[in-house]
């Protein structure tokens, strides 16, 4: 028995877990370099998506249906029964980062009451509720898609400046400039886009993600105990987990287990015995057990229920606030589509699309120009994080369909080339009260010029005769098709007047009728 023990306490668990742990963030990161090139094999990079069933259950209640490709979320919950919470201590992204920004070291004061660990339940049930209505808004809070947003917002972008202004000081040196060539041509548009990189609420992103590691301070891995939705749903499947910790009757009451767990789940006053639905299965308080009698045995027995799990009042207010939440978005959405809506990628509807997107992000990750942005206020509160077009930092690139094939959730739908060159994203205009040629009376042909060939919605009008101070004048002038016209928004990206475009892209007509 002393030698099982003594083995048992030798073997590095903790050690396998870390290497664990780094393997699946370098896999998580690899997969978002590998984005942008993806091209039809983009099924693999958000194959983490996949792999997150709150992700999945809510949009498989919000469209009405399950998709094929979430079944791959199956694989996860398979993983909590058998394993309980070892996604959260083991794989999830997060997770990893948490742990390695402890920053409570040494406690100071005690961390919040029990009941707080209540609050990720009611997250996760407001969310699936919210969702019942076609309502994904909640979703910027899972920690899959906050992480890859977060990369593609905040990290990429400042990256790329950086590697930018690197090249642009390389290049000077005339030895270099070959190297330096090579190397932006091996990097873009595979991992960087060919245009400086510009994202929107890059800071907000940024701001979440720092206050999530900050939150660390009061409680280690505070997120994780008391406010990640998945966690919570993950911890109500690991109260039937085949294997969960289990004390046996030789603990010397050493405590020790106590100070090392990282989620405070461990109760002295109750034999040391912990909740699975807690326990992220991080194995630290088997290496800290000086006598070995902390066990993980596989049993089938439910563990028992605590205060703060979710009970019938802690259902009905997260049902009431999840409803509550998704009608007052609902009439929301329904003054801002009176006031003109938004630009979405090509083929997506709107209904469609927020009933559809988990906020990953992936999008416009994929997106080559940066054209594809997170929605800030034009698509209200419900679309917060959902894609937009935003002409001015980008255009929808005649020759890409990126964003239809790695859309996790059919949000954006896989349009064949063919077809999303001729689904219309919107139309153009020119406000004749900044256009060069209009207004100033000077030669610009800039719009007409990176106009795609197929459509050529814009052309230019010979107008000879008198101009604004009389002079005879002889100039081409844009005009554009609007029966042409996709909304690609390559003239307004392209305008060369300062400030707002000359040229801009508005929303797409409601169909006739």
């Amino acid at each position: 028995m002393a030698a099982d023990r003594g083995s048992r306490l030798r073997f590095p668990w903790t050690a396998v877990r870390r290497t664990v742990q780094v393997a699946a963030l370098a896999a998580f990161v690899w997969l978002f370099l590998t984005a942008r090139s993806s091209g039809e094999d983009g099924g693999l990079s958000t194959a983490v998506f996949r792999l997150d069933p709150l992700a999945m259950l809510a949009r498989a209640i919000a469209g009405r249906e399950f998709a094929v490709s979430s079944a791959l979320a199956l694989l996860t919950v398979a993983l909590t029964l058998v394993f309980g919470r070892a996604w959260c201590g083991w794989l999830c992204p997060l997770g990893t980062l948490l742990d390695f920004f402890p920053l409570r070291r040494k406690r100071r004061g005690a961390p919040p009451a029990e009941a707080w660990r209540g609050l990720k339940h009611a997250l996760w049930i407001a969310l699936l509720a919210a969702a019942l209505f076609g309502n994904l808004t909640l979703l910027f809070l899972d920690p899959v898609t906050l992480t890859f947003r977060t990369l593609n917002t905040t990290v990429w972008p400042a990256l790329d400046r950086v590697i930018g202004a690197l090249e642009a000081a390389l290049y000077r040196l005339p030895a270099l400039r070959g190297a330096v060539a090579a190397f932006d041509q091996a990097v873009r548009p595979a991992f960087l886009p060919t245009e400086g990189l510009v994202s929107r609420w890059g800071a907000v992103a940024a701001g979440l993600l720092l206050v999530v590691i900050l939150l660390n301070l009061f409680a280690e891995r505070f997120w994780c105990r008391y406010l990640c939705p998945l966690g919570g749903l993950l911890g109500l499947l690991s109260k039937a987990a085949l294997v969960q910790r289990r004390v046996e009757g030789g603990c010397g009451g050493c405590h020790r287990c106590v100070s090392r767990c990282p989620t405070g789940t461990i109760r002295s006053e109750s034999g040391h015995a912990s909740d699975p639905a807690e326990c992220t299965m991080c194995m630290a308080c088997l290496a800290a057990c000086p006598m070995g009698e902390t066990h993980f045995p596989a049993r089938i027995k439910p563990a028992r229920w605590y205060a703060y799990d979710p009970g019938r009042r802690q259902a009905l207010l997260g049902i009431g606030a999840g409803v509550a939440g998704a009608a007052l978005l609902r009439g929301e959405r329904a003054l801002r589509i009176g006031a003109g809506g938004c630009l979405r990628p090509p083929g997506s509807d709107e209904d469609t699309l927020l009933s559809a997107c988990i906020r990953c992000g992936a999008c416009q990750r994929t997106c080559p120009t940066g054209a594809l942005q997170p929605a800030q206020f034009e698509a209200g509160i419900e679309g917060w994080w959902s894609p937009v077009v935003v002409p001015r930092l980008g255009y929808c690139d005649y020759a890409c369909n990126a964003c239809g094939q790695i859309c996790p959730t059919g949000a954006i739908p896989d349009l064949p080339l063919d077809e999303k060159r001729l689904a219309v994203i919107g139309w153009a205009e020119i406000d004749r009260e900044r256009c060069i040629p209009w207004a100033e009376e000077r030669d610009c042909i800039v719009c007409e010029e990176m106009c795609p060939l197929p459509t050529k919605a814009v052309i230019l009008e010979h107008y000879e005769g008198p101009g604004a101070d009389g002079t005879h004048i002889a100039i081409q002038r844009p005009v554009v098709l609007e029966d042409r016209c996709i909304g690609c928004g390559i003239c307004e990206y392209k305008c060369p007047v300062i400030g707002q475009a000359a040229i801009r892209v508005y929303p797409r007509r409601p169909a006739a009728g």
